[in-house]
């Protein structure tokens, strides 16, 4: 009984609890049915917009296989860190190609026979295309697929480069005057005695008599295809990082990008040196073997270096076809919370694209009046113009700095290659940094901006102007220099010598002849140690005797003889670079501050476009004429001039860096109106907030004073009443 008595209210409590447990139970099923439910139709809508991004196709979730959500693998292209390691790789190429061609401009000049006029429109030809195709680019924006449209880019500039290697197999041998193994005749060799003057004419071929005419075009055709190749990389690239990189990282991977394009033209000077050593026929066996160098003969594999420029284009390119037209904005560990999927969609629109409801017609239209409206502002004009006379100087000197250097002091193209790739472009790029940083440091005003440009760009005039003292005087070159002289030298008219010859001798007396022939030379001396056909010594020399003995010539240039004065000079001129670049950031930073934000792009896209219409396409022709006018002695093949054996150093070193001292000039007194128009609109400025801090005062002591007065005013009248 009393077992029973305590056994009922325990199964009443158990009844009553396995009740509840049970109803409890019920619910709590039905609610995580519920949740379920809802958190995978969340889930798959996410999913699906990604899906939707991304370019992939969703998969389909089953409820049977569905537990939550799914781990994700990564994927290499929904992510802007590898995006901005393959846009720094691509522009590494790029770069690596133009600066390439800029070190190899003056092989391909001798090679081919052109002037430097000739060669200053093929190094700017590319700009052409360029310019021509960067307003389309302003209104596309990413309207288009961005990666692809670098990807088809960056296709077009290695097919560019490979199509300006194709002279090299469309062309026979390079040909050259030496002294045994010429293969027409020796006249440019060792004096013979011929009945009849020797005509070197005779024997042109068809494409000699022509000039290699077909080769310019070809070239210049490259050109062009690599400028419309480069259009989309940079801009594209720039702006796609900018909409899917996080805040925080956007101007760290930006930073990436422009460090690479410093210090890519560098690369491609190093890979000219590189290639310049080679000879430029290594795939033809046969001639060369004898030739060095050292040789004024020498042309390098400049068509080698486009070759393997081009095949890294072509590799860096692939990725960017499988990249997403739109990708995930990037999440950093700071984000707590994940964003909406709605929310998430709209951070996705670019966020430099202000003409999306704008047509094409109606871009092309209006653009005029956005260039005109952009360059009514004073201080962007002023700004403008003082970066188009430094970006003018350094295209011309980018372009043929090398051969200055060649010529000037006597060095190899491989090595004036060396000395700007390795020494002057990263001085430069230093100096570029360095302006950014003290900008930073000193949070500079516009103001304080335009001063620091003034003063680093006349302390660059300072540095400058030595260089025109520094440097050689042509060699004495018989019947050439310093006395000009028609027809052959008495002393070799005998030999009947080619008068296109040039195999440059060094006589035993200091005077440098354009042959051996041109020398009186009647033997040879074998290099014994050499490969056949290399001559150590020419004897026997008519025009080098002297008091009845002949006297002897060495293979070779006799040079400018003022290699000590060559250091100096490029210590000189990389300080100048070095100290002028310090202004590319503060110049950049008056025009973002001193536009209207809303014309921000329009302003930067303006800049660009007169960099390139009025100092990367005429900078280098101009150079190249000023080069051409000190020429005294053309080489000629066929009847037909080629490119220039000999000039006026002084001429040269005067009129070459003459022009670098004008276009300093000319930044100098842009960047020091700018800072005057500065000072005067402050002024102005000043003046105006003090009048109306003036009026204010006025005002104040006005008030004040009525109050005083109609407080007199009560207290008499309260007197008045008192009476």
């Amino acid at each position: 009984m009393i077992f029973e008595r305590k056994s009922r209210p325990f199964q009443e409590k158990k009844k009553l609890s396995l009740g509840k447990t049970h109803g409890e139970r019920k619910r709590q099923t039905e609610l995580r049915s519920l949740h379920i439910l809802i958190y995978k139709k969340i889930f798959l809508k996410k999913h699906k917009e990604v899906s939707e991004m991304t370019g992939t196709k969703p998969q389909p979730q089953t409820s049977e296989a569905w537990e939550g959500p799914p781990v994700r693998c990564w994927n290499p292209f929904n992510s802007i860190k590898f995006f901005v390691f393959c846009h720094g790789l691509l522009q590494l190429a790029q770069l690596l190609v133009s600066g390439y061609l800029k070190s190899s401009i003056s092989t391909i000049e001798k090679r081919y026979g052109f002037s430097s006029q000739k060669s200053g429109l093929l190094a700017a030809f590319n700009e052409v295309g360029n310019t021509a195709l960067i307003v389309f680019v302003s209104f596309f924006g990413s309207r288009v697929h961005r990666p692809r449209f670098i990807g088809g880019g960056a296709l077009a500039a290695a097919l560019a480069a490979g199509l300006m290697a194709l002279p090299h197999f469309l062309s026979g041998p390079y040909e050259y005057s030496d002294s045994i193994s010429n293969a027409r005749d020796d006249s440019s060799g060792p004096c013979h005695v011929r009945r009849t003057f020797y005509n070197s004419h005779q024997n042109c071929t068809h494409r000699e008599s022509n000039g290699n005419q077909e080769v310019f075009p070809i070239l210049l055709l490259g050109q062009l295809l690599l400028g419309i190749g480069s259009v989309p990389i940079q801009p594209f690239g720039i702006s796609y990082i900018d909409d899917y990189a996080s805040k925080r990282n956007s101007p760290l991977y930006l930073g990436i990008l422009f460090a690479v394009t410093a210090i890519g033209p560098g690369f491609g000077f190093m890979l000219g040196s590189f290639m310049m050593s080679f000879y430029v026929d290594i795939d033809k066996p046969g001639r060369g073997a004898e030739l060095t160098n050292k040789d004024p003969r020498w042309v390098g594999a400049w068509w080698l270096g486009l070759l393997l420029a081009a095949g890294f284009l072509f590799l860096t390119s692939l990725p960017y076809f499988f990249f997403p037209r739109k990708m995930p904005k990037e999440e950093t560990t700071e984000s707590t919370t994940e964003a909406e999927p709605g929310e998430e969609v709209k951070e996705e629109k670019p966020k430099s694209d202000p003409l999306k409801d704008v047509s094409l017609t109606d871009f092309l239209k209006s653009f005029p009046s956005i260039v005109l409206r952009t360059l009514r502002n004073p201080i962007y004009l002023l700004v403008v113009l003082a970066q188009v006379n430094l970006a003018a100087m350094v295209a011309g000197l980018a372009t043929f700095m090398s051969k200055f250097i060649e010529k000037q002091f006597t060095k190899t193209t491989s090595f004036s290659n060396m000395i700007l790739g390795g020494v002057t472009i990263p001085m430069a790029t230093l100096g570029i940094f360095s302006g950014g940083a003290i900008l930073k440091r000193l949070c500079m005003s516009v103001k304080a901006s335009a001063r620091m440009c003034t003063i680093v760009v006349f302390v660059g005039i300072l540095f400058a102007m030595p260089l025109l003292f520094i440097g050689c005087s042509t060699q004495n070159i018989a019947g050439i220099y310093p006395h000009r002289q028609r027809g052959p030298l008495e002393c070799s008219s005998h030999c009947s010598c080619d008068a296109e010859a040039f195999n440059p001798v060094c006589g035993s007396n200091g005077i440098e002849y354009r042959s051996p022939c041109h020398a009186g030379c009647n033997s040879t001396v074998p290099d014994p140690d050499r490969t056949v056909g290399k001559v150590l010594n020419y004897t026997d020399c008519s025009c080098i005797g002297t008091n009845g003995s002949h006297g002897h010539a060495i293979p070779g240039t006799c040079g400018s003889q003022c290699s000590h004065l060559f250091i100096p000079f490029i210590i000189l001129s990389t300080i100048t670079c070095f100290v002028i670049s310090f202004s590319q950031t503060p110049s950049f930073m008056m025009i973002l501050r001193t536009v209207k934000p809303e014309d921000k792009s329009f302003a930067l896209g303006v800049q660009y476009m007169l960099f390139r219409v009025l100092a990367f396409m005429p900078g280098p022709v101009i150079y190249g004429s000023a080069i051409d006018t000190s020429c005294i002695s053309w080489g000629k093949k066929c009847g037909q001039n080629t490119s220039c054996h000999y000039y006026d150093l002084d001429i040269f070193r005067q009129r070459f860096l003459g022009l670098q001292a004008f276009f300093i000039f000319g930044g100098f007194g842009c960047y020091l109106l700018t800072y005057l128009v500065l000072r005067r609109l402050q002024t102005r400025q000043q003046l105006e907030e003090q009048q109306v801090g003036g009026h204010e005062k006025e005002r104040e002591e006005n008030s004040s004073m009525s109050q005083l007065l109609s407080s007199k005013s009560r207290e008499v009248q309260c007197s008045l009443t008192s009476v």
